[in-house]
C-alpha cells in the first residue's frame, strides 16, 4: 500500500472514530403549541353548594363551565350568610379568590348587591357578575360589574298552572323568603298562572281560588332569625293547602308534602331553583321551575377571555325553542312525576307553555290592581319589563304582606 493511499486510510478512520464519540447530529423538533394559561373563576354562594335549590344550581352551573371552556377552573365559598358565616364578609372571601388568580367573580345572591360594588371598587381590573341585582340598570354599578338574572316570572307562571291543574280544594300554598321587589314578582307570576289555568283549562271562576303566601323572612331556615320553613309548610297544609309551592331556596316545602302524603293525605309539590329538586319526593312533584346559570356564565366568560366584555344589565327570557335545553334556556320547567301521571293536566300545562312561547298568553295585562287596591296596571296595558322588576306590593286577591 502506497504511503499516500495510507495516510487517507488513517484520516477517514480518525473521521469515524469521532463521529462515532460524539454521537449523531441532533435535529430540532419544531416548538410545541405553549401551554395555554389556566383561567381562574370565582362563585360566591348565599347558601350550601348541595342545597338542591339556589346555591347548587349555581355550583353545577360553574362546573359546566369547566367541561365545555378548555383550562378554566373555579373556587367557591358557600355559607356566607349571617348564620353560616357570621364572621366572614363578602370582601374577605374576594381578597381570597384574587389572589389565587380570579378574574371573574360571580356573587349570587341579591343580599350581596353593595358587598360586590365595594369589593368590584377594590379591584378595577377583576370582573364580577352579580346575579339578580339591578346596580348596572340604575346606574350605581362601578364600571367592571355585570348583572345578570334568568327571567324565572314565566317558570313562576307556569308552575301556578300545574299547581292549578292539580288542586281539588282551590287552596295553593307558597313558602316565600324575604319580602322584596324579586319575591313579589315571583310569588305573583304563580298567582297569575294559576288563575288563567284555573279559569281556561278547568272552567272555574278564578276568583274562588285561595293564593296564600307565607313569608319565612330569609331564603332559607336560620334558627331563631326566620319561621321555621318546615312548620310554615305543615300549617299551610292544616289550612286546607292542598298545592304547596316553594320560593326559597332550599327543600322543606317537597319534604313536608311528602311526608303527609306518605300519612294518606292528597297533597302535591313544586319545589324551586334546581332541576334534581323532584329527586326528594317525586311521587307528589307536580315539576320545578329552575335556572340553568351555564349559558349566562359560559357567554360571560368567554367574553372576558376575547376582551369583548362589557357591563350590561341582562334579564334573560327563556329559549322557547326548547325551555329544558342546557345550551341554550337560562329558565326551565321540568314536568314532575305526578304531572306526568295526569295527560290532562300535563297536556294543558304545555299548551300553556305554548301560549306564552308565542305571545298568545299575556298575564302582566291590565287591569290589575296592587293588593292595596291601588291601580298596577289600567284596562289593556301591558306591563313593562321596569315595572315588573320593580313590583311594590302584591296583587288583589293575594293573601298575605306585601311589605
Amino acid at each position: 500500500m502506497s504511503k499516500h493511499l495510507w495516510n487517507l486510510t488513517s484520516v477517514l478512520l480518525v473521521a469515524v472514530l469521532l463521529l462515532a464519540a460524539c454521537g449523531p447530529t441532533p435535529i430540532e423538533e419544531p416548538a410545541g403549541p405553549e401551554t395555554e394559561e389556566e383561567f381562574l373563576f370565582g362563585l360566591i354562594l348565599v347558601g350550601p353548594y348541595n342545597d338542591h335549590g339556589w346555591s347548587e344550581a349555581h355550583y353545577t352551573a360553574a362546573e359546566y363551565v369547566t367541561e365545555q371552556l378548555p383550562n378554566t377552573r373555579f373556587v367557591y365559598l358557600d355559607k356566607l350568610n349571617p348564620a353560616d358565616r357570621p364572621e366572614t364578609t363578602l370582601e374577605q372571601a374576594v381578597d381570597d379568590m384574587v389572589s389565587q388568580g380570579a378574574k371573574v367573580i360571580f356573587t349570587t345572591s341579591d343580599d350581596f348587591k353593595e358587598d360586590t360594588d365595594r369589593a368590584a371598587e377594590k379591584y378595577p381590573d377583576v370582573v364580577f357578575i352579580h346575579i339578580s341585582g339591578d346596580h348596572v340598570l340604575t346606574g350605581d354599578a362601578p364600571p367592571n360589574v355585570d348583572n345578570y338574572m334568568g327571567k324565572m316570572v314565566y317558570g313562576k307562571m307556569i308552575a301556578g298552572c300545574a299547581a292549578a291543574m292539580a288542586t281539588e280544594t282551590g287552596k295553593i300554598g307558597y313558602v316565600g323568603p324575604l319580602i322584596n321587589e324579586e319575591t313579589r314578582r315571583l310569588a305573583s307570576s304563580v298567582y297569575l298562572g294559576a288563575r288563567y289555568c284555573y279559569e281556561n283549562y278547568r272552567g272555574e271562576d278564578p276568583d274562588d281560588l285561595r293564593f296564600i303566601v307565607t313569608w319565612i323572612g330569609f331564603w332559607f331556615n336560620i334558627p331563631g332569625v326566620t319561621l321555621d320553613p318546615t312548620e310554615v309548610s305543615n300549617d299551610l297544609i292544616n289550612e286546607g293547602v292542598d298545592v304547596l309551592i316553594s320560593g326559597i331556596d332550599t327543600t322543606e316545602a317537597i319534604i313536608v308534602s311528602g311526608q303527609r302524603a306518605a300519612q294518606g293525605q292528597r297533597v302535591f309539590a313544586i319545589p324551586y331553583d334546581y332541576e334534581g329538586a323532584c329527586e326528594e319526593s317525586p311521587d307528589i312533584c307536580l315539576g320545578v321551575p329552575y335556572f340553568n346559570w351555564a349559558p349566562g356564565y359560559i357567554e360571560r366568560i368567554e367574553a372576558v377571555m376575547n376582551g369583548t366584555w362589557k357591563p350590561q344589565f341582562v334579564w334573560d327570557p327563556p329559549d322557547w325553542n326548547d325551555i329544558n335545553d342546557r345550551d341554550s334556556s337560562p329558565i326551565g320547567f321540568l314536568n314532575g312525576p305526578a304531572l306526568d301521571q295526569h295527560q290532562d293536566w300535563s297536556a294543558n300545562v304545555d299548551e300553556f307553555i305554548a301560549g306564552l312561547a308565542d305571545g298568545s298568553i299575556r298575564l302582566f295585562v291590565g287591569p290589575l290592581n296592587y293588593q292595596d287596591g291601588s291601580q298596577f296596571l289600567a284596562d289593556g296595558t301591558k306591563a313593562t319589563d321596569e315595572q315588573i322588576w320593580y313590583m311594590e306590593q302584591l296583587l288583589q286577591g293575594m293573601e298575605g304582606p306585601s311589605k
